[in-house]
């Protein structure tokens, strides 16, 4: 039995290893924290904020294409926030964000580009680049 779990656990780690080793360059994705946001602005970098909801096809649809983006190296700069649509009303206000499915590109403090209810592949990454200034 020992001997059966040395090489599961063995396995386990390769499997965790092999999953995370291409993602040191991918875009950090985190929930939405005003302190957070406002930092990264007064820093200048690129942020996507993303209003989500667990219950939301639309949103789920999004976060497809946003885990894809997160993939490619050309968007590694890129911090995305999620705004809970339950949980984080007053947030959404301090956004101007109205409903769930809405992605918001910011670099810097300025805000570059708005989409809601967008799963089109090409547009949202034409959002995403937004973000970088380009």
């Amino acid at each position: 039995m020992t001997r059966y779990l040395k090489t599961w656990s063995a396995a386990l780690a390769g499997a965790v290893m092999l999953a995370t080793a291409g993602v040191a360059g991918a875009i950090e994705i985190a929930p939405f924290e005003a302190s957070t946001f406002e930092t990264a602005k007064a820093e200048g970098k690129s942020v996507v904020v993303d209003v989500t909801a667990s219950w939301c096809s639309t949103c789920r649809a999004q976060t497809k294409i946003i885990d894809t983006l997160a993939g490619k190296p050309e968007y590694k700069d890129i911090l995305v926030l999620k705004v809970d649509y339950d949980k984080q009303k007053d947030e959404m206000r301090s956004l101007g964000a109205q409903s769930r499915s809405t992605l918001i590109a910011f670099k810097g403090a300025e805000e570059r580009g708005r989409s809601v209810a967008d799963t089109n592949p090409a547009s949202v990454e034409k959002l995403f680049t937004s973000a970088l200034g380009q």
